[in-house]
């Protein structure tokens, strides 16, 4: 008898052949087993295959058919209660095996339709005609040939669910796309895994990334990196190769970022910039976006207060500022909480204009175009007020802070798309 690893849970189809159906039971060892039969097979079962199971299923049950030819009859009982039994059970997605041996066309479909959510192995005894295929095993049972026939229909299905899960990628919800990457992770045969493993840490990293959660980002996106670049050696799905460029230059911004030592980090102006247009052009969040703008002008303002002079927005040395502003941020800056001086927004591009700064006299130059716009954010929903943002404003806003900041689009980093 060929020898296999323990199963979690088996569901098998059963007419009469008890001997198939034993040697089946003796070789998975199932920790569960559910007969899936017709009333007047329960008996064969209860003497021909239970008293000769070498190592006792800890759990043991069948669904009972009315009529094994009929494909209602055989999947409204198996419909109504298999789910049930397999949660009970406690079976998981990958580890449940179905044996089609006993099953006629109608059992064999119901089997299918319920059970392809957690089945991730198809086995059956046939007959031995002809030449065995190269992927059958022959085996002698009581003195007949027969042919020990096992498949893994994920191994095809994959190819389709993979690329719904490329779509998800490339939509932004990056959690539903890991969670279909590992779902096909674990119904696929061994040599198939590492790749939706690495497709799903993938996944995880640009969603780590999302949330601003860099390091734990850039720690998912190098996993990830390597394992799919050997996929690509190996073969791997059509368009891998094109993707894999875009995944080590995010990896290469996202490196810089975390080990920048600074206090103020100018990448994370870049990426806040870039996560806009995420906001604005994947998902259509105009409030989200505009809020994030704000804060990515804010952010190159207080890059350039601290490379230049030094000076932190949340903590400011009063006489670092020019003349003018001084007495200003003495009187009306003042945190009563800590007791530091904090510029806002349009004081700390006033300082930088004071200072010299090209950026900071950019953005008062700007300023007569721009006050309406952030007047509009601070009436927004997610600002201070009840007005829904117009998308127009988001767009009319962000022209002017590329304007302001000098930034080139090919600076910003980019998420890959998945064609897979």
């Amino acid at each position: 008898m060929g020898t296999d690893a323990p199963v979690k849970a088996l569901l098998m189809a059963f007419s009469n052949d008890a001997p198939a159906a034993l040697y089946t039971i003796n070789r998975l060892k199932p920790e569960k087993l559910c007969f899936f039969l017709a009333e007047p097979s329960k008996q064969t079962v209860e003497t021909a295959i239970q008293p000769h199971v070498a190592q006792m299923p800890r759990r043991w049950d069948w669904v009972v058919t009315p009529n094994p030819h009929s494909f209602a009859d055989s999947y409204r009982p198996l419909a109504q209660t298999f789910p049930d039994l397999l949660r009970t059970w406690d079976v998981g997605p990958g580890e449940l095996v179905l044996d089609l041996t006993g099953a006629t066309p109608a059992m064999a479909a119901s089997m299918m339709l319920v059970g392809s959510g957690t089945s991730s192995r198809i086995v059956g005894m046939a007959p031995a005609a002809g030449d065995p295929s190269n992927k059958a095993e022959a085996v002698d049972l009581e003195g007949q040939a027969r042919l020990w026939l096992q498949s893994n229909p994920w191994d095809d299905m994959a190819a389709a669910a993979r690329r719904d899960g490329g779509d998800l990628f490339n939509s932004g919800t990056y959690e539903a796309a890991a969670a279909l990457f590992r779902m096909i992770e674990v119904r696929v045969s061994g040599g198939q895994k590492p790749l939706y493993h690495a497709l799903a840490d993938l996944a995880d990293g640009y969603g780590f990334w999302e949330r601003f959660q860099y390091r734990q980002a850039w720690e998912k996106l190098k996993g990830a990196y390597k394992a799919l670049e050997m996929a690509s050696v190996w073969g791997g799905p059509p368009g891998l190769k094109t993707v894999l460029p875009a995944i080590k230059a995010n990896m290469g911004f996202l490196e810089k970022l975390v080990l920048d030592p600074n206090e103020v980090k100018e990448l994370l102006a870049l990426d806040l910039l870039a996560h806009v247009r995420r906001r604005a052009e994947m998902d259509r969040d105009a409030e989200r976006a505009l809020v994030t703008l704000i804060r990515a002008l804010e952010a190159f303002a207080q890059y350039q207060l601290f490379k230049q002079h030094k000076i932190k927005s949340w903590d400011v040395p009063v006489e670092a500022l020019p003349q003018a502003l001084q007495e200003t941020c003495r009187t009306c800056h003042l945190s009563d909480l800590d007791g530091k001086y904090k510029l806002p927004l349009h004081e700390q591009f006033r300082a930088l204009a004071g200072l010299g700064n090209q950026m900071g006299q950019t953005f008062l130059a700007q300023w007569a175009k721009m006050k309406p716009l952030l007047d509009a954010a601070h009436q927004a929903v997610l600002g201070h007020g009840f007005e829904p943002v117009k998308a127009e404003r988001v767009h009319q806003l962000y022209e002017i802070v590329i304007k302001v900041t000098g930034v080139s689009d090919t600076s910003l980093p980019k998420f890959p798309v998945l064609n897979l």
